[in-house]
């Protein structure tokens, strides 16, 4: 343990200021260790953030990541974080493509009655019973798992003895999940809600706090990341901002420079990278040849309004559509031709979306006179945009036309075109941001513009991994010793905004001190 007297040497030095970095930094500054956090922006919060998106609007948007599902109480709890988190009241809107009537599937939290006869009204009432006892099960799943996310890792054997549930753990585990859902439902709007939930990261969408449940950070997602800033701080944690490392060796030196062009040396007892795997790799000099890069999938767009748009749907208020999540070009058909030429190295002809609006639960986020005019925030998050397709030559060229293919569908199912409840900025354009692959992986050293850093894996490790090391046991182990940990998304049980990775890493340095 460092002594704290040499001020280039530190007990831990935390590579990236996310959620996570901080996370770890809290957790380990509190139990009395020396930690740096070296963060390469202007501030700490990484993906976890709020901005004013568009100028002379006072309107803070959670530009890149936007609600929060796995963030174990337990984080909460620990760190005295000042976290609140609005449950909405609807589930998700989907509307019936190409129904004259504008018809649509309108999942109310809570509510078996409304949400039995929104099935009824699409003529899907034979699946209510279907996708009920569906996610009666994805809950049984969610809550013998959701515990064991802050604990050391569980064998696969260990968590399918958990479950306690032989026929449901193959249906989840073993099987293609398409098959555990066409098994059972037969509706194909139906089918792609549930789908929606069900691709890799499928356990993570359903067993967030052992119920699924998705919620909005009250302040915005900047707030969440205020409050872990905070807690590191008020710890002890030393922050360097515009900090960019150039590289990391396997005895825990670290390199990086200020805007300033100097170039400065740091030592650690332990490295916690807290970048993607990928980054990670280069940081170590692993040659390129040797690097799997990994690719995102998505278009993030913001938008403000003037008010929520009016739906073709009459038997539903936009209160309503909006108060959760909304599908567009989501049935399982759709979500299937999508992936399928997403896999071919197209955008799709017809783009999945969804959407969600912020404001609806959290009016803080908007100045008063915002609030008063009835102005509202949505989110656009489409999905199988390969970044294969994305380049410096052509991103701008694709915003506009990613820009189209999501408001183009948007406008089929209101009664009114979204551009004319759309808000202006100060310079009279209007309030729409769109978000490639790119755009991210250059504001947030995501590489491919990967959210999650790689391809997502179970919460527990097969029979034969080692667990001989506190690092393999809290899936936050490298190629490069046990000085050097992961402790983001790319940690197993890493993902989303959830601190789950920075606790773990935290957790596997003390147990390794005991």
């Amino acid at each position: 343990m460092s002594d704290g007297t040499n001020s280039n040497s530190y007990d831990v030095v935390v590579v990236g200021g996310g959620h996570n970095g901080l996370t770890a930094a809290a957790y380990l500054a509190k139990a009395g260790k020396s930690v740096v956090v070296l963060e390469r922006l202007e501030s700490t919060g990484g993906a976890a953030v709020s901005a004013v998106a568009f100028e002379g609007v006072d309107a803070w948007l959670s530009r890149y990541s936007y609600l929060v599902s796995l963030m174990p109480k337990k984080i909460i709890d620990d760190l005295g974080l000042d976290i609140q988190l609005a449950r909405r009241r609807y589930s998700s809107y989907t509307p019936v493509p190409v129904d004259p009537h504008g018809a649509g599937l309108l999942i109310v939290s809570l509510d078996d009655g409304a949400t039995r006869a929104s099935f009824e009204r699409i003529g899907a009432l034979l699946d209510y019973d279907h996708v009920t006892e569906f996610y009666k099960d994805t809950t049984r799943v969610a809550q013998a798992l959701w515990p064991t996310v802050t604990e050391p890792l569980l064998t696969r054997s260990q968590a399918k003895t958990r479950l306690g549930d032989d026929k449901l753990w193959n249906s989840v585990f073993e099987r293609p999940i398409g098959e555990f859902i066409e098994d059972r439902i037969s509706d194909d709007l139906v089918r792609g809600v549930v789908m929606t939930d069900a691709n890799r990261c499928f356990l993570y969408h359903v067993i967030g706090g052992g119920t699924g449940l998705w919620d909005v950070p009250i302040g915005g997602m900047g707030n969440v990341t205020r409050q872990l800033a905070n807690a590191a701080r008020e710890a002890g944690v030393k922050v360097i901002t515009e900090a960019e490392v150039t590289r990391i060796q396997e005895d825990g030196t670290v390199q990086y420079t200020t805007n300033d062009g100097n170039e400065h040396v740091l030592r650690g007892d332990h490295v916690l990278a807290n970048v993607a795997p990928y980054i990670l790799d280069q940081l170590m000099g692993k040659p390129r040849s040797e690097l799997a890069r990994p690719e995102g999938s998505q278009v993030k767009v913001n938008l403000l309004l003037k008010r929520l748009p009016k739906l073709t749907d009459g038997s539903v208020l936009p209160e309503g559509a909006f108060g959760g999540t909304f599908h567009i070009n989501e049935t399982y058909t759709q979500l299937t031709k999508a992936y399928d030429q997403a896999r071919d190295g197209h955008i799709p002809n017809i783009l999945p979306c969804e959407i969600y609006c912020h404001s609806l639960s959290d009016q803080s986020i908007l100045a008063p006179e915002l609030v008063e005019s009835g102005a509202q925030t949505l989110t656009v998050f489409g999905v199988h945009v390969p970044d294969r397709l994305i380049t410096a030559e052509n991103n701008e060229e694709q915003r506009a036309c990613l820009q189209k293919a999501v408001l183009k569908p948007f406008n089929s199912v209101l009664a009114e075109p979204i551009e004319d409840v759309l808000m202006t900025n100060a310079h009279s354009r209007p309030c729409i941001e769109i978000k490639t692959t790119l755009d991210i992986e250059r504001a947030l050293n995501m590489p491919g513009g990967n959210i999650f850093h790689g391809p997502f894996a179970w919460p527990f490790v097969q029979d034969d991994a080692p667990l001989e090391t506190a690092a393999q046991r809290w899936g936050v182990a490298t190629d490069y010793g046990d000085r050097i940990l992961m402790c983001g998304s790319g940690a197993v049980r890493g993902g989303a905004v959830s601190g789950i990775g920075g606790h773990n890493a935290a957790m596997a340095i003390l147990e390794a001190s005991t």
